[in-house]
């Protein structure tokens, strides 16, 4: 019963950050390891996929009730993920992804140097590109992102976050909640994939997801009451803290 208490402070933790800026799983995942730890990590993944839908659907309803969704960017970017991620966790059963491990903290170190020293970037709501261009560079987002998802994951919500904020010119907090909806579409098709295979704890991650709400509803209040520059900040801090794990996952663990 401990286990579960712990995990339901983690799922609650994991579901704020996760609907403010992405990379809840930076707190839930290692939670579920730690608490669980005799039980096979595609088992955890999968039961750690049924929370977070559940954490990141509530944000993206609460996002597109007070704050506009451009639907043009997110819809195509959506059903491209979720194609993707199931080709993405194909790929991962014949290819190892360790080379990704050494790679991703620098690719995060950029993101976070970039966006720190664009003082700008972010601040306001400017989209770049309309009609085809952005359905396709939509698209080519979305396929990125989900294959990444299904391949490795980690900071996919703040990857998305990021791009949507370069590559389609959203404020901050209009690009978390674009980010929500694509992250939904990434987890779904997870869940069909570790479910299918019987890889996922239903009471677990049901349990869990009811926490992922709360944190996720008290998120996205916040975000929306503060705006961009907020979201821009804890941006920062959730990517910094990603740089460090998987710094130390890939070279001194």
């Amino acid at each position: 019963m401990v286990e579960y208490g712990l995990l339901a402070g983690a799922a609650l933790a994991a579901g704020f950050v996760d609907a403010v800026v992405g990379g809840g799983g930076l707190i839930q995942i290692p939670a579920l390891f730690s608490a669980m730890s005799g039980t096979p990590p595609a088992t955890l993944l999968g039961t750690n996929k049924v929370a977070s839908v559940f954490g990141t659907s509530a944000a993206a309803v609460n996002y597109a009730r007070r704050t506009r969704i451009a639907w043009s960017t997110v819809a195509p970017a959506a059903i491209a993920a979720f194609l993707f991620a199931f080709l993405g966790a194909y790929t991962v059963t014949r290819i190892p992804p360790d080379f990704l491990r050494g790679l991703l903290p620098f690719v995060l170190l950029a993101v976070a140097a970039y966006t720190f020293y664009r003082k700008d970037l972010g601040s306001v709501h400017a989209p770049l590109h309309t009609g085809t261009k952005e359905r396709v560079l939509a698209v080519l987002v979305g396929a990125g992102i989900g294959f990444y998802d299904g391949f490795f994951g980690p900071g996919t919500g703040s990857f998305l976050v990021f791009l949507f904020v370069r590559s389609f010119g959203f404020d901050f907090l209009g690009a978390s909640a674009a980010a929500k909806v694509v992250n939904v579409a990434c987890n779904v098709a997870a869940i069909l994939l570790f479910g299918f295979t019987g890889h996922i704890i239903w009471q677990l991650g049901l349990m869990m997801a009811v926490c992922q709400v709360v944190g996720s509803v008290l998120g996205t209040r916040l975000a929306l009451k503060h705006g961009s520059e907020f979201v821009r900040r804890l941006f920062l801090v959730v990517v910094v803290l990603l740089i460090i794990k998987t710094g130390y996952d890939a070279w001194l663990k």
